[in-house]
């Protein structure tokens, strides 16, 4: 059934693409990445794809400009080498975060990236996790969202879920957190957060019960760990007896993993692998989740004309 499936990498997370092959059963296809001496791109598809279903798993990660370019100019190969339909694979959407005009003369960057991937040649978007739901509306081609919620869930039921409580690290956050506290049968409480700069934020209160109780945050991504951070040190006053955290995209970026890593209140922060983990941030409180069998179970329904919505009932 999947004998006309063709998956290729780019550069910005090639581990991730193997996984979900291994899961097909199928080879990573072959494509050639490199630089003129102009620092421009070169990029050929060394396979025939011609009337293929071909699928470019692709996160946009460090460093991002770098990866978006290459995922363009592969589908754009792809496209004029005649596949039959292309998807790019994005794990990671980094772009979804500059989802609205929030300030003067600015770009909303989520737009235009959508628009850039469907003019490349994408006919379809396979993501994870957006960090603003409305970047789908952004996208004049068919987009399927997974989410990592039975993956994370699995996870934290196999732990032991007595006497916890989903926090959410600020109210914006409370309906994504609220999926996880519906499926764990647990209750919701979230964080009073305000933003002080664009770097800092301030966690004021937390609204919910968790006095005495074990907490585990739910959030989108984790990037220099500064809302996780304050999140924890607001449940200090109340004595909760242990603390956990998930993140779909554990990005972190700067020094996020040494700030965790020495945050003795936080027993340990679980992310999925839509972002690679380089060896340099691989501390102790890190535990990284596959979701390749996930994506690949969605690449296979994509094939078949299966609901993909169907892999979360």
């Amino acid at each position: 059934m999947v004998d006309k499936i063709k998956v290729f990498s780019g550069s910005g997370n090639r581990q991730l693409a193997q996984a979900l092959c291994d899961y097909l059963s199928i080879p990573l296809g072959e494509v050639e990445i490199s630089r003129f001496s102009n620092d421009n791109l070169f990029v050929q598809v060394k396979e025939n794809v011609r009337e293929r279903d071909v699928f470019i798993v692709q996160p946009l990660c460090c460093p991002v400009s770098d990866n978006l370019v290459e995922l363009l100019l592969i589908l754009d190969s792809l496209r004029h080498a005649s596949a039959r339909r292309i998807t790019a694979v994005i794990p990671y959407f980094s772009y979804a975060r500059s989802d609205k005009k929030d300030m003067p003369r600015i770009s909303i960057a989520g737009r235009l990236v959508a628009d850039l991937l469907q003019t490349a040649g994408a006919n379809r978007v396979l993501t994870m996790s957006l960090h603003s739901d409305q970047v789908m509306g952004f996208f004049r081609i068919p987009i399927d969202q997974l989410n990592p919620i039975r993956t994370f869930c699995d996870y934290f039921e196999g732990l032991g879920v007595e006497q916890t409580v989903v926090l959410a690290t600020d109210a914006g956050s409370a309906r994504r957190a609220g999926a996880y506290a519906t499926r764990l049968k647990l209750p919701l409480a979230f964080i009073d957060k305000r933003r002080v700069s664009d770097d800092e934020v301030e966690a004021r209160a937390v609204v919910g019960d968790v006095a005495g109780k074990r907490v585990i945050i739910f959030d989108d991504e984790i990037c220099r760990g500064t809302s996780l951070i304050e999140a924890v040190k607001a449940t200090r006053p109340l004595n909760v007896k242990e603390v956990r955290a998930a993140a779909t995209h554990g990005v972190f970026t700067e020094d996020a993993t040494e700030r965790l890593q020495a945050l003795d209140a936080l027993e340990e922060v679980v992310v999925t692998d839509t972002v690679p983990l380089p060896e340099s941030k691989r501390v102790s409180k890190i535990r990284l989740l596959s979701v390749a069998s996930l994506f690949g179970e969605a690449i296979k329904r994509i094939h078949t004309g299966e609901s993909v919505s169907g892999l979360f009932e």
